[in-house]
């Protein structure tokens, strides 16, 4: 089935002076319409380059996007003008305009798009009511906060009615808790509007908690792709395991932080567990089964597509035969088994 985006072997190469630089090579992607979609990799991956890409505010060096069918490439300046109009976008650092209030931020791109001001207004009061922020349509932008500025950012973003809504590191300049709100913010909005959404962003947790799908992009290329609980279960390439297991962490929406570290040779695996699993006694059924303890390095829940789901790592024993009984104990209980030697939390 067809997605409201399809990007097809696309390619991006800048081109300088001195040399070109290969910033996307070969990306194959298909959203469906109504998905919360992630595309996630590290700093410089290129995310942000594709992201420009899906509505031609960069040009693809080779290969071809479609929105709603409809081939990017082979579209005019004028009809890309008009196609950009469902296809709406939200950044990190809100790009609000900082001489004009609440209100004349939400309606500047209406009165622009030759709507009248009155009518602007009114559909700058309902836009706000959505996003919570009513009794701040007078404020200016620098009395707000960073979570209420990404909230007018959102509205302003909303008001055309978009099809679309991307994303870019829209949470990145937030703290813990403010990230939350705007994760959910969004959610209701998906879930009211049928909006595709797609997210950008580095942030580990963020994708748990929002997106169904997800991309990881690393160098440049699609290193992995799928729904979020199957790629978080079993990453099959090095770049998601190291987003996933190594460096989600860092970017946890609780506030908690632990450090351990272990030494080079001890066989230590990642566990993951459904919601039927989560509450049976697995681990310590193990041990009493075994007669050999476990040491468990890491125990988190994590919020997949709306589900709770539990990780664990352990540090098994040293003994080969036993290390292996245990996998399989595990495994055949229906737990997610990945070996992750030399793991730092």
């Amino acid at each position: 089935m067809s997605g409201i985006i399809e990007v097809r072997d696309l390619t991006k190469v800048f081109t300088t002076e001195e040399s070109e630089v290969e910033a996307l090579h070969d990306i194959n992607l298909s959203i469906q319409a109504g998905d919360i979609y992630g595309i996630i990799g590290m700093s410089g991956a290129g995310k942000s380059t594709l992201v420009r890409c899906l509505n031609f505010l960069e040009r693809p060096t080779k290969g071809t996007v479609e929105i709603g069918g409809r081939d990017l490439s082979a579209m005019s300046e004028r009809e890309l003008r008009g196609l950009r109009s469902e296809i709406a976008m939200i950044f990190q650092h809100f790009n609000l305009l900082m001489q004009k209030n609440v209100t004349d931020n939400i309606c500047f791109p209406l009165i622009i798009a030759g709507m009248k001001k009155k009518d602007a207004r009114e559909r700058a009061a309902q836009l706000l009511e959505i996003v919570g922020m009513t009794e701040k349509a007078k404020a200016y932008p620098a009395q707000l906060s960073g979570g209420q500025k990404q909230r007018v950012a959102i509205a302003r973003a909303l008001a055309g009615n978009p099809k679309i809504l991307l994303c870019d590191e829209a949470t990145s300049a937030l703290d813990p808790q403010t990230t939350r709100s705007i994760l959910t913010l969004l959610k209701e909005i998906n879930r009211q509007y049928g909006i595709t959404i797609v997210i950008i962003t580095h942030e580990m947790a963020v994708v748990r908690e929002i997106c169904s799908h997800v991309a990881i992009i690393s160098g440049g290329c699609l290193a992995e792709q799928g729904r979020v609980f199957d790629i978080f279960s079993h990453p099959k390439t090095d770049a998601a395991k190291e987003l996933i297991v190594k460096r989600g962490k860092e970017s946890e929406l609780n506030l908690e932080s632990r450090q351990r570290s272990l030494m080079d040779g001890k066989c230590c695996i990642r566990i993951v567990f459904s919601v039927n699993s989560s509450f049976e006694p697995v681990i310590a059924n193990m041990v009493l089964k075994f007669g050999q303890p476990v040491n468990i390095l890491k125990a988190d829940t994590m919020n997949v597509e709306g589900i709770a789901r539990g990780e664990m790592i352990l540090q098994l024993p040293d003994e080969k035969e036993m290390q292996e009984n245990m996998k399989d104990y595990l495994i055949e209980r229906g737990l997610a088994v990945e070996e992750v030697n030399g793991y730092v939390d």
